[in-house]
């Protein structure tokens, strides 16, 4: 049984193992995983036996219901695993690194800061966050780069994961949040378009938010591979296209010339509540389904179908993940299809809407409050001299201490040890060496910094290489805040105790900003934290200036919640959109797009490569790849080839192969399935060193949200024997 259909069925891995918990050591908080950031109940030793294990259970709230994945199921096992960093470690000369004490570590450390910032000016200096931060964290990173460092250079790597969404959303609906709406409003849909998104395998307790769409044959799943989540459209049930890869937006032009062209569109919507539909009908002029079927591989019969079928919908949306947007032209591609989302006028209407599958944790509040290189906490743009007057007054600094807009992620890790670029760099929350793009280069460039810093719970494959590794807390030995992909601000509790020697980083940038003599308060309380958090964001876009840990605690498991923006005197905001956009004047943007010259094409005996997740790993595999179940489900990278395309090429199941491009080369084992097209084939991107997907993606990005192209990229394939012989 699929994983997905594991999830609407009650199979185990979904439903909850059970309610016997034991009530005095109980701890309610969420999964440390993707952004549906199910719930949970944590049982264990706090207060009890501490040498006992700790225990999941599912717990009751909209998101999940009870249910949770693999990979919620056996994370309280990354509280035991082995290889848990409890002591600062320092590269010695002999190449190594070895255990030193904390004041040592923070003296060196900010020691080494104040030189290479008297030496090289203060941007020489780069902070690279993440988006599993706590909000808590995530803030104080940003206000410790920009006042303690001095730094403009701090970005994150949500850089990778969301950015094209937001600069879409940003620019047509004047805000980006994820869901604009409660995903428990999905449960009544009978139409909905998943585009670039396989939840099955990355959140599949959401799956259960689908049944209706699939009980009225109303899935609809856009992806070059059938994929877990678009085998869930068979027998009726939906429908898969499985187009050419990296030709998402031309599909989304096709299908919204179809609703113009056959009058599907919502006349007195556009009328009233957007902006700019003759400029829109003008560019989709050109995109006939036959023009568009040479492009796609989609039929132009199934065009015209598609486009009927989600003007129909009683209730129809629109949803899109990584799949159509982490592309050079994914800032376009998002906007084709909100444009397809207005002109069919769904965003803001009860019981239809558009939005976005964030990936990561946090990856909604991550990118809120201060971790991306042009914003200020709330959503405000570094660049605006209210938004730096405001939050200035907050950290009592003067708004012309702030710097400005820093160099987004790729930009500033290929400027490592160059003229002008960055000499140190601090990780937190990220392992660049394995998700990065091009990520040959991108070890290259790290070896060229006097000084890398990296705080983790784990070795990862980034702490490594380091000069210096600060061990952190991990999920639950922690409290603070995440906000999840409906913009739902949640609760995260401590459940255990943290090993002896690791610490908060909250702890750490105090401690580092009182070395430095930085301006401001630097507390170590996340609830302190967070209610600076919500002067700092007070009337800013993403308005947490009405919440506090307290009134979280109350209204934890609510239907409501507490969804941003929740200003001083609301009761927050589940849904957005119902009487205006957040433009200056309250009208949604349809904003022209169109396709831009291929960077990459496939030629010959040359195959496209796109990348993506498993269902039992996470992100570059620092977590999964140590749970031992989750583990030895994928031990190693397997390549998923169609066998027409592996029997030409002589390859057979399990075969060792060589996938390649002038980046650079892994190995892996072949797989063959019917599930892909002939001319792609899938790696995912969980593993490291050598089995590493992304030493074979682009680094070249989007213009406008500097995304970089993951999804696509023109590999060959060759059997490691021949490889071996021809060296």
């Amino acid at each position: 049984m699929s994983a997905a259909s594991a999830a609407t069925s009650g199979d185990a891995s979904h439903e909850p193992h059970g309610t016997d918990t034991h009530e005095s050591h109980g701890t309610d908080t969420h999964c440390p995983y993707c952004a549906l950031q199910c719930a949970m109940r944590l049982d264990g030793p706090v207060g009890g036996d501490p040498g006992s294990p700790v225990t999941v259970s599912g717990r009751d709230f909209p998101t999940n219901r009870g249910g949770l994945c693999k990979k919620g199921w056996t994370s309280a096992e990354l509280l035991t695993v082995p290889g848990r960093l409890t002591s600062p470690l320092r590269r010695g000369t002999d190449g190594e690194l070895h255990p030193i004490s904390w004041d040592d570590a923070l003296d060196q450390l900010a020691h080494e800061l104040t030189r290479i910032r008297n030496e090289h000016g203060a941007d020489a200096i780069g902070v690279f966050g993440g988006g599993g931060l706590t909000n808590e964290k995530a803030y104080q990173l940003g206000k410790f780069a920009r006042i303690a460092l001095r730094t403009s250079r701090i970005d994150y790597n949500g850089r990778f994961c969301m950015s094209s969404a937001a600069a879409a959303a940003n620019r047509a609906f004047g805000i980006d949040r994820g869901l604009p709406f409660p995903l428990t409003d999905l449960d009544a849909a009978d139409t909905v378009l998943l585009l670039g998104s396989n939840v099955g395998d990355t959140m599949p307790p959401l799956m259960s938010h689908l049944q209706g769409a699939r009980a009225a044959g109303g899935l609809i799943v856009v992806d070059p591979r059938r994929s877990t989540t678009a085998r869930l459209t068979d027998d009726g049930a939906g429908l898969h296209i499985q187009p050419v890869p990296g030709t998402d937006l031309v599909l989304l032009l096709g299908l919204a010339h179809v609703v113009l062209d056959e009058h599907l569109h919502d006349e007195t919507y556009l009328s009233e509540r957007c902006s700019d539909i003759a400029g829109l009908r003008r560019s989709l002029a050109p995109w006939w389904p036959e023009r568009v079927q040479q492009t796609t591989g989609v039929p132009a019969s199934v065009l015209r179908h598609l486009a009927r079928r989600l003007a129909a919908g009683r209730s129809t949306y629109i949803l899109t993940g990584r799949g159509v947007e982490q592309h050079v032209d994914g800032t376009d591609t998002a906007t084709a299809a909100i444009n397809l989302a207005l002109l069919l006028g769904l965003p803001g209407v009860p019981g239809r809407g558009y939005g976005t599958l964030t990936g990561q944790g946090n990856g909604q509040g991550g990118r809120e409050h201060g971790q991306k290189a042009d914003q200020l906490p709330g959503y405000r743009k570094i660049t605006d001299p209210a938004a730096r007057e405001h939050v200035a007054a907050v950290w009592g600094v003067s708004p012309d201490d702030l710097p400005g807009p820093g160099l987004p992620a790729v930009e500033l890790l290929q400027s490592a040890g160059t003229q002008g670029g960055i000499r140190a760099l601090l990780v937190h929350g990220s392992n660049v060496v394995v998700s990065a793009p091009n990520v040959g280069s991108v070890r290259q460039a790290l070896g060229r910094l006097d000084l890398l810093v990296v705080s983790d719970f784990f070795l990862s494959e980034t702490a490594r290489v380091a000069d210096l590794v600060l061990p952190v807390l991990q999920w639950a030995e922690e409290e603070g805040t995440m906000t999840n992909l409906e913009g739902r601000i949640l609760r995260r509790r401590r459940a255990v105790d943290a090993p002896d020697g690791s610490r908060s980083e909250l702890w750490i940038m105090s401690e580092l900003a009182r070395r430095l003599a930085a301006p401001g308060v630097w507390s170590t309380d996340p609830a302190v934290v967070f209610d600076e958090l919500a002067r700092a964001s007070a009337g800013g876009l993403a308005d947490y200036s009405g919440l506090s840990h307290g009134m979280l605690d109350a209204l934890e498991g609510s239907e409501v919640g507490a969804h941003w923006p929740y200003p001083i005197g609301s009761h927050g905001t589940p849904r957005l959109f119902a009487d205006r956009f957040a433009t200056d004047d309250g009208r949604a943007q349809l904003v022209a797009v169109r396709p831009r010259p291929v960077l990459e094409a496939a030629t010959g005996d040359q195959l496209t490569l796109v990348t993506g997740r498993l269902l039992e790993h996470y992100q570059s595999g620092t977590q999964t790849r140590r749970v031992p179940e989750l583990r030895d489900a994928h031990p190693g990278l397997v390549v998923q080839i169609h066998p027409v395309t592996a029997r030409d090429r002589g390859m057979t199941d399990g075969a060792r192969v060589r996938v390649s491009n002038h980046r650079g080369s892994v190995a892996a084992t072949v797989a063959t399935s019917i599930d892909i097209r002939p001319d792609t084939v899938f790696l995912p991107f969980h593993y490291a060193d050598g089995e590493s997907a992304n030493l074979l993606t682009s680094d070249a990005v989007d213009p406008l949200s500097k995304m970089p192209e993951f999804k696509t990229a023109v590999v060959t394939l060759e059997r490691e024997a021949t490889v071996a012989i021809s060296d």
